[in-house]
């Protein structure tokens, strides 16, 4: 449930000289900012290389789309989990913290709270890079949960940190370790059909006590998260750092639009505050210097990686389906014929009626193959580059083995409409092209 885009506000500024980021940096530096409230989604985290959940090329639900599940968002739906929790872990092992380092978007955020400027940061993603970043924990509101901690679905008793990354190494499902309970173990992710986090409510009202609000790389889609911005005071600026104009950014007199992606906004406003070396040398010291290459190698060679990448994911979650589909017909095989053989044994005796209570198994229809998108440069293709294929015939041994089905793919659902939350990795997680 997204917001409609108002009217940009073309009269004058009220607080800040000129609705630009050079007036934005004279502001934060006059000393008249002392509370700046940020609030992020998926666009922050894209140059990590963390798949998204919606974009049409390189987001998981696109390519879960095409599995035999009973709609795209299910792996991240809590009435499914409790019946087939596998296809959530297969994603986790390569989503899992630890496998990504932060942007120079969450160094910069990084660098508000050492400032002693950053009031909170609200988050949509789930992928803990902004804790990595060194983001004190007490200023992150993470809206739809996180994988820093888990437990028991059940009984809610926590489970062990260091267990959890054994199972999700091994793409386990993990059990509840209290003695006679055994519930499924699930990271403190929101899911559908789950209520947000009680700190989101509990500190939503510290927007409407901002001095500045940043808003980046975030679809406001989502509701309640999407209301945020409009907590912030109307003579309050408002810098957005996205893709496109979303929500009621820009309706504001002190609104300011940055649009592209967030790290090159970022890196302006940093030019502009004399922060810019600083910052580069913080977030190189972070990552490393093979990170931060990869980092801003460009959107079109990480676009073609992401798309190689969660092709992947999705392929090896139609083989979890796939082989858990065997296993049930294989538990259900026998009794089936052992149910046939006495069908047909009273049949050939005269006299004798029975009744055919037999249900046959009912499969799975094959998923279809994933087929790569046209090559191109147009932002519905995804283009082949050397290093994309490279990437690809990397990851296409451990597919060689997966049956891929020719037959017609199952007619998948409309996404539902309304729950008022979502998850997302950054996953997934928002923002831009890149939207919850």
């Amino acid at each position: 449930m997204g917001q409609e885009q108002s009217v940009v506000n073309d009269g004058p500024p009220v607080t800040l000289s000129e609705r630009s980021l050079d007036a934005v940096a004279d502001y934060i530096k006059s000393g008249k900012v002392r509370r700046i409230v940020v609030m992020t989604g998926a666009g922050i985290s894209t140059a990590a290389g963390i798949p998204d959940f919606r974009s049409p090329e390189t987001g998981l639900y696109a390519n879960l789309a095409k599995l035999n599940l009973p709609e795209p968002e299910a792996v991240f739906d809590l009435n499914f989990f409790k019946t087939n929790p596998k296809p959530f872990y297969v994603l986790a092992k390569d989503l899992y913290p630890g496998n990504f380092h932060p942007t120079i978007s969450h160094v910069f955020i990084r660098m508000l709270s050492t400032k002693g400027l950053l009031h909170q940061l609200y988050t949509q993603n789930i992928d803990c890079l902004e804790r990595a970043a060194g983001i004190p924990s007490e200023l992150i509101v993470e809206a739809h949960g996180s994988f820093a901690n888990q437990r028991c679905i059940d009984c809610k008793t926590a489970f062990p940190h260091d267990l959890m990354r054994e199972h999700i190494s091994r793409a386990e499902v993990p059990r509840c370790t209290r003695p006679n309970c055994k519930g499924l173990v699930k990271p403190d992710i929101v899911f559908f059909h789950e209520a947000l986090p009680s700190l989101f409510y509990d500190r939503i009202h510290m927007a409407d006590t901002a001095d500045l609000a940043l808003v980046m790389g975030t679809s406001l889609q989502v509701h309640p998260f999407a209301s945020l911005p409009e907590q912030v005071p109307t003579h309050v600026p408002r810098v957005l750092f996205n893709l496109e104009r979303v929500g009621s950014l820009g309706s504001h007199a002190d609104d300011v639009l940055v649009l592209g992606d967030c790290d090159t906004g970022v890196r302006k406003l940093a030019d502009a505050l004399g922060w810019r070396e600083e910052l580069e040398a913080e977030w190189r010291q972070l990552v490393g210097h093979k990170e931060a290459k990869k980092q801003l190698q460009g959107a079109t060679k990480r676009d073609a990686e992401l798309y190689d990448e969660v092709t992947r994911l999705a392929d090896e979650v139609d083989e979890v389906l796939h082989l858990q589909d065997q296993e049930e017909a294989g538990r259900k095989a026998p009794s089936e014929e052992a149910e046939q053989h006495t069908e047909g044994t009273a049949e050939q005796q005269p006299g004798n009626s029975t009744e055919d209570t037999h249900t046959p198994i009912e499969s799975k229809a094959p998923a279809p193959e994933l087929s790569p998108q046209p090559t191109g440069t147009a932002r519905d293709s995804r283009p082949e580059t050397p290093e994309a294929s490279a990437l690809a015939s990397e990851t296409s041994d451990t597919q060689q083995d997966i049956k891929k089905a020719t037959s017609e793919p199952p007619a998948h659902p409309v996404a539902r409409v309304s729950p008022e939350y979502s998850p997302g990795f950054g996953l997934p997680g928002d923002g831009n092209k890149w939207k919850y």
